[in-house]
Order: C-alpha cells, then structure tokens, then sequence
C-alpha cells in the first residue's frame, strides 16, 4: 500500500532534537508560568509543592513539579482550571463521566487552530493528502473524537464526510457511495462496518477506503492485520485524550508503523513507575505523562494518563514514538495474581480462524475466588467440532501465554451488543 509513499514535514518535524529540546523548554517554561500566574488550581498545587516556575533550569527539573490526575480535574468541575477569562473559551468538551464527574477542557481560538494544525499532521504522516475525502465515524458532541478530526482533516485540505457513529447500514451505503479514501473510527467499531459488509454481500476490499486512522481505545497488532487484511488498507494508531487536547497528540507514520511519533514540539512526555512515581528511562515500560506545551485555556502540567507504554527515539521523524498502547493500568486485570489485559485476549481469540473478533471478559468472585470467563461470538456455519476446538484451542493458549485459567463461553454468531465508539471490554461483576 505504502510503496510509493513520500511523506511531507513542516517545519517542526525538520527540528534536530536539540533544536527540538530548545523549542520544549522554552514552551515548558513559558506554559508552567501561565499556569501558576492564571490557573488559581495550578497555584495551589505548586504552592503546596513548594515550587515555582523559576524552579525550572532545564528540561529534567520537570519531575520537581505536582501531578495532575483525573481528581483533580473533577474537583476544579465544571471550569476551575481554566487559565484564560471565560469571554476567551470558544469551544468546551468533556469526558463521558461514567466513573464520577464528567472532566471539562475548553480551547481558545488559538488551541482550537493548534489542535486542527496536530491533527492534520497527524493524518498526513498516515498518508493523507489534501483533495482526498475523509469518512469520520468518531462521535461528534462533548466528546473530542469527532470534532477533533473533522478541523484536521479540513485543514489539511480534505472533503471531509461527518458521519459520526451509529447507522453501520448507513456508514456502508456512504462509503460505496461517495468513495473516500480515509476512514476515521475506533478500531472495534471497524470491525462492526466490517461485518455490515460481509452482511451485504460486499467486498470491503474492493471499496475505496486506502487509509485507516483508529484510535480511543488500546487495540491489538493482530487486529490491525485483520482490519487491512479484510479492507487491503494501511491502518495506523492515532493517539490522544481529552485532557491533553484530544486526538493528535502522536500518530504513527504510515512508512514505519512502529509506534505512534508524539508531537514534541506540543506535548512534552514522561513515563513514570506507577508505584514510586519516579521517572524511568526511554525505553523503560511505565505509565505515560503529558505536559502541554503550547496550549491556552487549560495547560495541562503532568497529566497521568493511566496509559501504559514506553518511549523510543524516533524513526520516520527525530521526535520520539511511544510504543503503542495496549494497556491501561484502569482496566487491567487482575486474576488470582496475574495481571491480564483484554488486548492480550484479543491476540488470541484473532489467531483462531472459527472466532470472530468481537469478545468482552467477564469476572466474578464466588467462593472469594475470582473467575475470569470469555466470551466471544463464533463464526456462522462452524461444525460442532470446530466449536469444540475453538473453545479449547482459547483456553489452552490464555493458560499458556498468559497464564490464567479462563471459562470460554461462545455465544452465538451476531449475537454481542456492536460498540459504535469505544469497546466495553471488561465486565466486572465482582461487587454487584
């Protein structure tokens, strides 16, 4: 797919990483003030550490200064970390909330432009050009998938088809119909257009779809095979979060696809032991923390994002990649002292030709012991033996490469609710 590719850099991604580590002090410097100076929440926290801005003298003096978490940012509800007046803010987003109260960001027109500016870049270093027609599946409202693609997209110069999700019969039609070359979607939601498809009694690899930008949720490199197998695309990992600005932080580069680059001269990482909270070295695996370089009117200084990776130098370009997340330390789990993820499930459950790819996990705890059941659709017309076997074949590779002992429960084909934004992996039923 990517034989005759030849990528295009704007000024920033030219940078020798010393004229990189420049730029990100500068900004660094530049946002800790802004933040202490017109941030009260970002003044108490540096108080209370005992820090100010001019406790910064180079790059590493970063570790000196608090974290932020998703408490915090609950706490400040609905507007309290805001830095610029409220007359500023032109657009406001927000998390789902489903695990208390909603987090808030709000942009001012230059974050907004920012944003689109990463975005576009983004999408350019998957292969996409301008003229070429973006079919966006992300969902639109507070949540930053949708909008946040569509202003990259048509900054990039793309006919930009704001589908939204929901409508798989509708999503095919369109494709078929106005031909776009890029899709932008969660990955577990592709692999439901994928089945409309087939539904339908289509080809997915005869549509015009060439690139594939996936992101919102940790998914697995067996899946990214399945995806450009079934649709003859490059699919490439799109990184971000709300907090931080949205997608664009990072996005691997379509001629390497080793990892999303992050955007440095924006967004400054760190990865941290969770435990002790200390820095680790590149390379070192660990929980991912950003600190926002350039942004307005909400800077975001040390943000753990519960996102578990490590940082290596840069391939296609000279800024850092992050090896690509297929973890949380929120949805790992733990099963009789195992730690297990559902990407790791995924890997598996793909490898075996009579399962189909759609799954979640299931935990309860009778007897005090915790019980750890897949379950996972069969392929239709599968014989009685291949079932057995399929069943079988799962659970003897998750004892094996993963180490626990699993119930498989295969259900029947078509039969899992289909996510149209993020896969609901795990159901823990352990304290209901």
């Amino acid at each position: 797919m990517t034989s005759g590719y030849r990528p295009l850099l704007d000024e920033a991604e030219k940078l020798s990483i010393p004229e990189l580590r420049a730029r990100q002090f500068t900004r660094l410097k530049q946002t800790l003030s802004h933040a202490y100076e017109n941030s009260a929440a970002y003044r108490k926290k540096f108080d209370a550490a005992s820090v100010t801005p001019s406790d910064l003298h180079k790059l590493e003096d970063l570790k000196k200064f608090p974290f932020t978490d998703k408490g915090d940012l609950r706490q400040a509800y609905p507007f309290n970390f805001f830095a610029v007046p409220m007359e500023n803010i032109v657009r406001v987003h927000a998390s789902s909330g489903t695990t208390g109260q909603p987090t808030v960001v709000g942009y001012t027109q230059d974050d907004v432009d920012m944003w689109a500016d990463v975005v576009a870049r983004s999408i350019r270093a998957a292969g996409g050009r301008a003229g070429m027609k973006c079919h966006i599946a992300y969902g639109y409202g507070l949540f930053t998938g949708g909008l946040g693609a569509h202003y990259g997209a048509e900054k990039l110069g793309c006919t930009v088809i704001p589908m939204s999700g929901g409508q798989t019969e509708k999503q095919v039609r369109l494709i078929q119909d106005f031909k776009p070359e890029i899709i932008m979607v969660t990955p577990s939601y592709m692999l439901s257009i994928l089945d409309e498809f087939r539904r339908q009694g289509l080809d997915p690899r005869a549509s015009s779809l060439k690139i594939g930008i996936f992101g919102a949720e940790p998914w697995s490199g067996q899946m990214r095979k399945e995806i450009e197998q079934a649709f003859d695309i490059d699919a490439v990992d799109i990184y971000g979060l709300s907090e931080v600005i949205g997608p664009g932080v990072a996005n691997e580069c379509v001629e390497t696809k080793d990892g999303p680059t992050i955007w440095e001269d924006h967004f400054y990482p760190e990865i941290i032991n969770p435990d002790t909270l200390q820095p680790v070295k590149d390379g070192e695996m660990g929980e991912l923390v950003f600190t926002s370089l350039t942004k307005q009117a909400m800077p975001i200084i040390r943000y753990r994002t519960g996102d578990l990776t490590r940082l290596l130098p840069g391939t296609a370009r000279n800024m850092r990649r992050m090896e690509k997340v297929t973890g949380r330390s929120d949805d790992m789990m733990i099963i009789r002292g195992v730690n297990v993820f559902p990407t790791q499930i995924e890997e598996i459950i793909l490898q075996i030709p009579s399962l189909s790819p759609h799954y979640y996990c299931e935990i309860t705890r009778p007897d005090r012991l915790d019980i750890l059941t897949i379950v996972t659709e069969e392929n239709p017309n599968i014989s009685d033996t291949a079932r057995i076997n399929a069943a079988q074949t799962l659970r003897e590779r998750i004892k094996s490469l993963i180490g626990v002992t699993a119930h498989i429960q295969l259900a029947a084909p078509n039969s899992l609710v289909r996510s149209t934004g993020k896969a609901k992996r795990i159901h823990d039923l352990r304290d209901i």
